[in-house]
């Protein structure tokens, strides 16, 4: 048997449109840094580092955007990860 934990994100009963990049989304409700006695102490830090990230990308960067159709990207899946193959962006 294998948990796989990143996969109770996916619940369409729990996460609308689990499967779209939401920023807004109440992180607080997601199981990505586990729960309880087992929630992660670094992810405050975590979260801090992509916030800071993405503030310096998309100041540095501000027409940031995908160069093809969002229907053209092509995704890879596995156990532990899911994201684009390439991610053609455009600035």
């Amino acid at each position: 048997m294998l948990l796989a934990k990143h996969a109770a994100n996916r619940d369409r009963r729990r996460y609308p449109d689990p499967d779209r990049l939401d920023i807004t989304r109440d992180a607080q409700v997601q199981l990505g840094f586990g729960h309880g006695a087992h929630h992660c102490l670094g992810s405050p830090l975590a979260r801090m580092d992509i916030q800071t990230a993405l503030t310096a990308l998309l100041t540095r960067f501000p027409e940031l955007q995908l160069a093809v159709p969002e229907a053209e990207l092509i995704w890879k899946s596995g156990m532990a990860v899911r994201g684009p193959v390439a991610l053609p962006i455009a600035w």
